[in-house]
């Protein structure tokens, strides 16, 4: 099983392969997860799928769609409308930005640039829309946990968890493929100071998988008989 903290996915669309192999390389190195689409009409294609970017660092200059015209396709999608969008452009002319902005663009970075100046600007913008990469944990499987917002989502849609079956979630999401006894999730769950009996964990434990169920992730969280639970990928 993989589980990503902290990892924001960012759509590279720009159509020169140095300066796209660059800013990939950059990105990756600095821990997000990097697409990387050559024109506007691979990018829609690409971003048409089940799971979105949450930003979209666009080229202006490009041929078939411009960048200025693929972010106003973007934000003509109620489904991608808020997705942020970063434009890369050779051009620092105030119509450019107008028109730009007009069209939704969220920031501009002027060629030629340092990776300093493009990672701060990543930064700034994530945090203007309210992406804190701090609080956010995913499994690959689909899964996701979003502590800043107090939901959790499987395959996109919400998952109807109560406060302590979030917390079991939150816990097993981040110490995956180890055995936990029912004492030490009281301990850990519930804390030190909190005296209920152990079979408390199992009555959870089946709430959590009830909820889980209908998406197909009730199986993550594993029973092992005679010591305790567990939560893994991997079939048991």
């Amino acid at each position: 099983m993989v589980i990503k903290v902290a990892e924001t996915r960012i759509l590279v669309v720009e159509d020169e392969w140095p300066v796209r192999e660059l800013l990939a390389a950059t990105l990756m190195g600095a821990g997000y997860a990097v697409q990387q689409a050559p024109d506007g009409h691979r990018a829609r294609d690409m971003i048409s799928g089940a799971e979105l970017p949450d930003l979209v660092l666009l080229d202006w200059m490009m041929p078939g769609m411009s960048g200025l015209e693929f972010a106003k396709w973007m934000k003509r999608d109620d489904r991608l409308a808020e997705i942020p969008i970063i434009m890369l452009t050779a051009r620092d002319d105030e119509d450019y930005k107008v028109q730009g902005l007009e069209a939704g663009v969220d920031d501009y970075v002027t060629k030629p640039f340092s990776t300093r100046e493009l990672l701060a600007r990543i930064k700034a913008v994530m945090r203007r829309v309210g992406a804190d990469e701090s609080k956010i944990i995913r499994v690959r499987a689909g899964l996701e946990i979003d502590l800043t917002q107090h939901r959790v989502l499987a395959h996109d849609s919400p998952v109807q968890l109560g406060p302590t079956e979030f917390k079991l979630l939150h816990f097993f999401m981040t110490h995956q493929e180890r055995v936990y006894s029912r004492s030490q999730l009281l301990d850990l769950v519930w804390g030190h100071n909190v005296y209920i009996e152990e079979r408390t964990v199992d009555v959870h434990i089946r709430r959590l998988r009830k909820a889980l169920e209908p998406f197909g992730f009730e199986s993550l969280v594993q029973t092992v008989r005679g010591v305790g639970y567990r939560f893994s990928e991997q079939v048991a």
